[in-house]
């Protein structure tokens, strides 16, 4: 690989950083502008005391992590799961697959695994009754029901296996590589495990892309079949802000909470397990919140529009990249440390290009860590340049092949 100096751009110039372009090699290098800069980064274990064995802090708006501990390390999530249940039907209503008035029954399985006899989180709906998605849908999340969630997840694929299969596809889909789903409820299963960052950033998804639906998981109480049932986070009456999301205990995992908060405008997103007890999983989730909204503040990176870098496009030159929204970091008052950002594609990119079409991303590291990724897309389109820009991009491209395969034989 071979390297350019770039031009700079006036943002970069701004934050003072040197910005370096790197070429593709036979169109399978990722090409990198890299910059280095003076900038706040996330805290670790070690610098913020907490006594969850795994957890994460994030910014909601950016995707910013402020604090993390173990937040890679697969665990079971228990009822922490039933987040993504919740989502591939908040994408069933949405892809008009599904509709709030649909009816699901309420088989044997599902009133025996998770109803009344289960003696786990019930909804309490009668075997063999037909219940409305709706009313399903706030039985698994103001009452954390296991029974909504079967009988969802039955009335959806036909069987809670075929959903727990569905779940993992969708897992994907939206970005989660690591999580893997055995059911609908997140009771003991060797084949339910999340990571602390996979369920923060399905949090953030589900916040951003249902929120006619996110509403629900703020809701305090829901009745249904007579019976008054609480909403079982902890954090939503302590006028903190917090306006959901969900919690969770096995044996196993130990107690575990993922909740959102909103304060000046600023929303956080906080995950936490592993923890002893249901007082030490609210203190410590709020402890978390509290800091973040305490020592953390907004830094804009690049304006909505801006061009953030260019990607070489074979035979036609290049084409600008834009995030197609304002980019900004989250960085602790009083505290500046060094952090890395990179503009990733592969390239260079074939044409035609059309505007908007999704390039690559930015991304910005502390230490090994991504703190923040945006995706990127061409700012504008891009015809085919003529032949002799192909040839010249041809005899390039060869050369540098032939040069890394050399490389490498060193």
């Amino acid at each position: 690989m071979t390297s350019r100096r770039a031009r700079r751009t006036p943002e970069l110039r701004a934050l003072g950083v040197r910005a370096l372009k790197a070429c593709s090699i036979a169109g399978l290098i990722a090409c990198l502008t890299a910059a280095s800069f003076a900038a706040p980064a996330p805290k670790r274990e070690g610098d913020f005391n907490t006594a969850a064995p795994t957890a994460i802090l994030i910014d909601a708006e950016s995707g910013t992590v402020l604090f993390e501990r173990n937040a890679d390390e697969l665990v079971p999530p228990a009822s922490l799961s039933k987040l993504m249940t919740q989502e591939v039907v908040f994408n069933e209503l949405a892809q008009g697959r599904l509709k709030l008035d649909d009816e699901f029954l309420v088989s044997t399985n599902a009133w025996r695994t998770g109803g009344a006899p289960s003696r786990t989180s019930s909804m309490f709906a009668p075997i063999n009754s037909r219940v409305r998605v709706e009313d399903l849908l706030r039985g698994a999340i103001v009452q954390s029901g296991n029974d909504a969630c079967i009988a969802l997840a039955e009335g959806i694929a036909r069987s809670e296996d075929k959903f727990a299969a569905l779940m993992t596809r969708r897992a994907r889909e939206i970005g989660l590589t690591k999580s893997t789903f055995g059911n609908s409820t997140g009771l003991p299963d060797d084949r339910q495990r999340m990571t602390a960052r996979e369920l923060a950033r399905l949090a953030r998804h589900i916040i951003r892309t249902y929120p006619e639906y996110y509403k629900i998981y703020g809701e305090r109480e829901f009745t249904f079949n007579k019976i008054r049932q609480f909403n079982r986070n902890p954090l939503l009456p302590l006028n903190i802000g917090v306006d959901g999301l969900k919690t969770g205990f096995v044996r196993e995992a130990g107690y575990g909470l993922v909740a959102s908060a909103v304060q000046n405008e600023l929303r956080l997103i906080v995950v936490v397990n592993g923890l002893k007890s249901e007082k030490e999983r609210s203190d410590e989730a709020r402890r978390l919140l509290e800091w973040g909204f305490n020592n953390f503040q907004t830094n804009p990176l690049f304006a909505d529009g801006q061009v953030i870098a260019h990607a070489k496009v074979y035979g036609s030159g290049s084409v600008p990249l834009v995030a197609g929204r304002e980019v900004k970091l989250m960085s602790q008052r009083g505290v500046r440390e060094r952090i890395v950002a990179r503009v990733v594609y592969t390239g260079p990119v074939r044409p035609p290009v059309q505007k908007g079409q999704r390039i690559g991303a930015l991304k910005v590291w502390r230490g090994d860590s991504v703190v923040l990724e945006v995706p990127l897309q061409a700012a504008e389109p891009l015809e085919q340049g003529g032949l002799p820009r192909r040839a010249l991009d041809a005899v390039v491209e060869l050369f540098y092949g032939l040069f890394r395969a050399g490389i490498q034989r060193l």
